[in-house]
């Protein structure tokens, strides 16, 4: 297995240095920077601050997904559905927490709010043309391959 090395700054004290729950989980959990707990309202997207910045490697980016279990419970998760973090990019990671329940939602100080999974990218060139390849599938979607 190929470990590829993140260097994390911490940009405020209370930060804590992203954690696997487990020895072979696919994300290393980000932890919420607060003064005081904080109440999200049903439909509300509040930013959270991690405390951290990151240098992914070049030919990487670091992908911010939801925490499937407080999602779950509490209906808490990112508002952009999938936070990118490019390899050039150093300022702090943010999680735009929504709160897509139907009751309010409350994070607390050093709460894990989301996931992040480091992940290899393509550096890919795009070329005009004027056909594509053809296909069995060709231009069918959403749904178009059965249920």
């Amino acid at each position: 297995m190929e470990k590829v090395t993140v260097k994390i700054k911490k940009l405020d004290p209370r930060a804590v240095t992203p954690v696997r729950g487990s020895e072979f989980a696919a994300g290393a959990d980000l932890c919420a920077v607060l003064d005081d707990d904080i109440v999200i309202a049903p439909g509300e997207t509040v930013f959270i601050h991690t405390g951290l910045a990151a240098e992914i490697p070049v030919g990487y980016a670091a992908f911010i997904f939801a925490r499937s279990g407080l999602a779950s419970k509490t209906g808490l998760a990112p508002a952009n559905k999938v936070g990118v973090a490019d390899s050039d990019y150093r300022g702090e990671y943010m999680v735009a927490l929504m709160n897509h329940s139907n009751k309010p939602a409350t994070v607390s100080p050093g709460q894990r709010i989301a996931q992040m999974v480091v992940m290899p990218v393509a550096f890919t060139e795009f070329t005009e043309v004027d056909e594509l390849s053809d296909t069995q599938r060709g231009a069918g979607g959403f749904g178009s391959t059965g249920k």
